[in-house]
């Protein structure tokens, strides 16, 4: 599936469709505490780089991070009000932040600390930021229910679409397409033709608000989530894009629970071993994902069985 972004909130579960006994693991003292990256809540996170992170939180801050290293390598002021989210484009130092002031900025981690560009006309909070492909255009989502195509180059608003009651939550573009997958409070998930910028596809809605959604690098699979309501019908369902269907039962592969860590609002995958999993009240926690061999008890591992997956938080920052 690729590199998948999702929302969790009180824990982060890993799952695959075979029979597997559950491992769980606590939250170790042992973690390395490296120098916070925000100060108050961290609401997103995502790769810049195999190496680099880039996170947006509560102080209005836009923070890369070597998380190998556990050092802080920039940060970009210039938000008035608290990022949501944060997208770059691969191959690149481009970094695009949203937030609740209504609008994205795009920064360049080789051209100084001030934005390179300014995209402004939400009238509201901006969840959904989407690069396409080739790197010319960006898509962008609010609350206020319109989507909007960008020309990068130029800042210019060159589609806009309001659709009632599509108050945007996410939004990702399917790779090597012109297609913009967006899901939205009203449940519904809408796939849009960046061409005519139209919607060409609904998915039927589901029990509760869709929170997030990506696809697979092969465009074939979207995968969207529910934080459900009361600690209830928190999900993950994976389908065709253009197909509805269910994946099989599943089974939880390992638990890992960060206590005092509050909400769990997004992961990002840096390899198959390593997780970055962003929280309102302990920053950001860097996830190692092992094979389940046991481990002595004085490394801070946990002591999973064969064929049991060993999650464990290794630094925090």
């Amino acid at each position: 599936m690729g590199k998948l972004q999702s929302k969790f909130r009180k824990r982060s579960e890993i799952y695959r469709t075979t029979q597997v006994e559950k491992s769980e693991t606590t939250f170790d003292s042992k973690v390395v505490q490296y120098e916070p990256a925000h100060k108050g809540s961290t609401n997103t996170v995502t790769n810049l780089s195999p190496e680099l992170c880039v996170s947006g939180g509560s102080d209005q801050a836009v923070v890369v991070y070597d998380w190998k290293q556990g050092r802080m390598c920039q940060t970009f002021q210039g938000h008035n009000r608290e990022v949501t989210k944060v997208v770059c484009y691969p191959g690149s130092t481009w970094i695009f932040s949203a937030s609740r002031d209504k609008t994205v900025l795009m920064w360049d981690l080789n051209q100084g600390d001030e934005p390179i560009q300014e995209f402004c006309g939400h009238e509201l909070v901006v969840n959904g930021l989407a690069i396409s492909p080739e790197g010319r255009k960006l898509c962008t989502g609010s609350r206020d229910n319109w989507m909007c195509l960008w020309d990068i180059e130029s800042a210019k608003c060159e589609q806009r679409q309001n659709v009632s009651r599509n108050l945007v939550t996410h939004v990702c573009w399917v790779p090597g397409s012109s297609s913009v997958v967006q899901t939205s409070e009203d449940k519904i998930i809408r796939v849009w033709d960046s061409r005519a910028w139209q919607v060409t596809n609904t998915f039927p809605a589901k029990q509760y608000i869709q929170t997030h959604c990506d696809v697979s690098p092969n465009g074939h699979y979207l995968l969207s989530s529910s934080n459900g309501f009361g600690g209830q019908g928190c999900e993950a369902t994976v389908r065709p894009v253009w197909l509805w269907l269910f994946v099989g039962p599943k089974v939880c592969l390992g638990t890992l629970h960060l206590d005092g860590a509050g909400p769990l609002v997004c992961l990002a995958p840096t390899d198959s071993d390593n997780l970055l999993c962003a929280s309102f009240n302990n920053g950001l926690h860097h996830i190692q994902l092992g094979n389940g061999l046991s481990m002595d008890q004085d490394s801070g591992a946990s002591s999973a069985g064969a064929g049991e997956l060993d999650v464990k938080v290794v630094a925090c920052f």
